[in-house]
């Protein structure tokens, strides 16, 4: 597996280059370099299977860099030391990442989820999300990676009715009337979809607002959603529903 890094700080480059060598051996160093300018250029000219990418760069970013190719046809694991949001949207996209300082179980990882990874497809649609979605955050409009026991599935937020804890899966009810079933668990999706307007109602229960539509207080409360559903709300959830619904 040919791989480059691309990073502004020669211990940071000198790190990762010492722990792919010694804990991942099927991983070829092919380039480094220290810009999106200069990575640019070396991954047209090496044209590697990933490449290790620093998101904070002086003179363009990780996500800027990505933004120059017209066809991403490599996978790409990103590493960083900070920025909250940058990684709350990889997630969204189930996209890999690595977190500074660097850990050698880490790496190993992402490099054997890497092994067993999807198709060319994947790359380049779960690319193409992720730079829309930085354009427009927070925006209904937004994609979300699925990640199903059969590959990837991408949806628009704004089509999500509701998730509904099955264990370490999730499963997701669809506008259009399907379910996914997501490996997942409820807490991961909370993470991620707390900014769009969605809320957790229940210890089972994570609700899109826009479907909702009637609050009952029968039977200790539970909401009637645009699929049928009905959702018990907890009593530990019910104030702070209300607040939202009102």
């Amino acid at each position: 597996m040919k791989a480059i890094i691309v990073d502004d700080e020669p211990m940071s480059q000198d790190t990762l280059r010492q722990l792919l060598e010694f804990c991942c051996p099927q991983v070829q160093i092919v380039g480094e370099a220290d810009s999106a300018k200069a990575a640019f250029s070396i991954i047209q000219e090496k044209d590697p299977d990933v490449v290790f990418l620093d998101i904070e760069m002086p003179f363009g970013s990780g996500f800027d860099l990505l933004a120059k190719f017209p066809k991403i046809d490599f996978e790409v694991i990103f590493v960083t030391a900070f920025d909250q949001y940058a990684l709350k949207a990889i997630k969204f996209c189930a996209l890999d990442y690595l977190l500074k300082p660097i850990n050698g179980q880490e790496l190993m990882e992402a490099i054997k989820k890497l092994e067993q990874k999807q198709s060319v497809f994947y790359k380049k649609v779960n690319i193409k999300a992720l730079l829309q979605n930085l354009k427009q955050p927070n925006s209904s409009s937004n994609q979300i990676a699925l990640p199903t026991n059969d590959g990837l599935e991408f949806l628009k937020v704004s089509e999500i009715i509701r998730c509904e804890a099955d264990g370490r899966y999730s499963n997701v009810f669809i506008k259009d009337g399907t379910k996914s079933v997501v490996c997942k668990n409820l807490k991961e999706f909370e993470t991620l979809l707390s900014d769009h307007n969605f809320i957790r109602v229940h210890h089972s229960h994570l609700v899109n607002m826009s479907y909702v539509k009637k609050y009952s207080r029968l039977d200790g409360g539970y909401l009637t959603m645009e699929d049928g559903a009905n959702i018990p709300v907890s009593r530990r959830k019910k104030e702070q529903f209300l607040e939202r619904f009102h």
